[in-house]
């Protein structure tokens, strides 16, 4: 994972590695003759990124997942929602890899790539871009010195309030109860969104539709169970922060 540096400036310093176990040949096919056919191009300078135009014609929206992991709900997603453009970012080559190998096998068409950190394609999406945001079962960073580099961080929640499309939904999973907390403590400290939880079934519960991926199978084996948070992106005519609209394009940098 890459953080801004101490003063604020977007001086990215990555933290982690970018690969792990040596991919297989079939793997490495992949990612040399169809990573580049999917992979949305290294943001550059200050010009957008036209999501829709990455895609092709006729999806009605784009939803986007934060972490693919090995790119199981991703995959499954895309293969229940033909209609709709999913846009995964993973940084991690083991994983990127992964999912490519789902997307041929599936022969998918509706699956893009950030193969970098997203806080570098964040600023570049176009506003109220994405309709739906995955964060699942994201690197909890249990250090206190370390939560600084935790995804929900404020600053990153105001770049998710940008790129979200009005009333659009964050959906949000761990099976780290300390960090699930923290996360839904900054996200009610928000402006920008509204909790949809009315029962406790409906954080303890697998929202509808959820694919299980084979990571959580093995977490709820050795007693981890997740817990699922659900929030709405308020419309953007009623949030401000101090007077202040969030969405103005000078709070993009994260």
């Amino acid at each position: 994972m890459i953080v801004n540096s101490s003063d604020g400036d977007c001086d990215w310093r990555w933290y982690g590695r970018r690969s792990g176990r040596k991919l297989r040949p079939q793997r490495r096919v992949l990612m040399e003759r169809l990573l580049p056919k999917l992979k949305i191009a290294d943001p550059d300078g200050h010009d957008l990124v036209e999501i829709k135009s990455q895609f092709p014609a006729g999806k009605r929206s784009i939803w986007m997942e934060i972490g693919f992991g090995t790119g199981e709900h991703l995959a499954g997603l895309a293969t229940r929602h033909p209609d709709v453009g999913f846009l995964g970012c993973e940084p991690f080559v083991n994983g990127v890899a992964a999912l490519l190998s789902k997307v041929d096998a599936a022969a998918l068409h509706n699956i893009r790539v950030f193969d970098d950190d997203v806080r570098l394609l964040l600023p570049r999406l176009p506003e109220a871009s994405i309709e739906r945001l995955f964060i699942l079962f994201a690197d909890p960073w249990h250090k206190v010195r370390h939560h600084r580099r935790r995804i929900t961080v404020s600053k990153n929640l105001d770049a998710f309030a940008r790129v979200l499309s009005d009333n659009g939904t964050v959906i949000f999973a761990s099976d780290q109860h300390d960090f699930a907390a923290w996360s839904l403590a900054n996200f009610l400290d928000h402006p920008a969104y509204t909790w949809t939880a009315r029962c406790r079934a409906d954080w303890t519960e697998e929202p509808k539709g959820w694919i299980t991926t084979r990571y959580q199978r093995k977490a709820r084996e050795v007693g981890l169970d997740p817990v699922f948070l659900t929030f709405r992106r308020c419309m953007r005519s009623c949030v401000t922060r101090g007077g202040k609209v969030l969405n103005s394009p000078s709070d993009q940098c994260i």
